[in-house]
């Protein structure tokens, strides 16, 4: 394996924006969901005439879609609030026939009441759920991939220290069942899974940090140098350091 600093150097040179993991190809990997959202996620697009997709990262996951939909939906938009990602997103999404929306991931929803017949989401921060029901068109759903409680804590956890059991109950598929629920919505699907994750080099470690930056607020090599030297000692020694993503698919319907 190369050095310690090899590795940092160059995981802290790499491009982090957009929604786009392939960085990562031979360093870390991680199981997909049995449900196969995007397949998912294409079957619905190709039934219906105006989608949203919320917080859609660089537009990777819906072009996909888009690209292997019976139909293109007539009217699809998308937000999101990340600038890098919002460039990426023009371009992968406008080429598509879909507009990006910048918006701050909070409510309201710069779109009208009853503007679309599906809404969907992967992995968003926060689900607005009130925000979700008032832009849906009654009949209309919402078909979502969200993270689950204690996604990857094994390594947030070697960072951050132990966390509490509130912040282990955040995301818990129950409760986002029941906070649609709450907006009006009918929950017509709810899914869990819990998937190994593996990261064979110090570097990838750096680099999914510096990406998913709510991990380990305020993460930089310089502040948490001693942690990722320990790590980087260990993973020589035993293999790659093991951590777990948990998921939920969440469709819901408006009456």
């Amino acid at each position: 394996m190369r050095s310690f600093d090899d590795l940092v150097a160059e995981a802290e040179a790499a491009d982090v924006s957009g929604w786009d993991f392939s960085w990562l190809d031979g360093r870390a990997t991680e199981e997909r969901p049995g449900w196969g959202y995007q397949r998912l996620l294409a079957e619905r697009l190709g039934t219906v005439g105006a989608a949203l997709d919320i917080q859609t990262g660089g537009g990777e996951v819906l072009a996909g879609a888009l690209d292997a939909a019976a139909a293109v939906p007539r009217v699809l938009a998308a937000t999101e609030s990340w600038p890098p990602n919002l460039a990426k997103a023009t371009a992968a999404l406008g080429a598509r026939g879909g507009v990006v929306v910048a918006d701050p991931d909070e409510p309201p929803l710069p779109f009208a009441d009853g503007a679309f017949e599906l809404v969907t989401s992967r992995h968003p921060v926060r689900a607005h759920w009130g925000e979700i029901t008032r832009v849906l068109r009654p009949g209309g759903s919402y078909l979502g991939q969200h993270v689950g409680p204690e996604s990857a804590f094994e390594l947030i956890e070697e960072f951050l220290g132990p966390l509490g059991a509130a912040a282990r109950r955040g995301r818990h598929p129950d409760d986002e069942a029941a906070a649609a629920r709450a907006a009006g919505l009918e929950v017509v699907d709810l899914r869990t899974a819990r998937l190994r994750m593996e990261f064979r080099d110090i570097g990838a470690i750096v680099w999914i940090l510096r990406k998913v930056i709510w991990w380990v607020p305020g993460f930089t090599v310089a502040e948490h140098l001693g942690t990722l030297r320990a790590l980087d000692a260990r993973m020589r020694h035993d293999g790659p350091f093991v951590a777990h993503s948990s998921r939920h698919l969440i469709e819901a319907r408006r009456g």
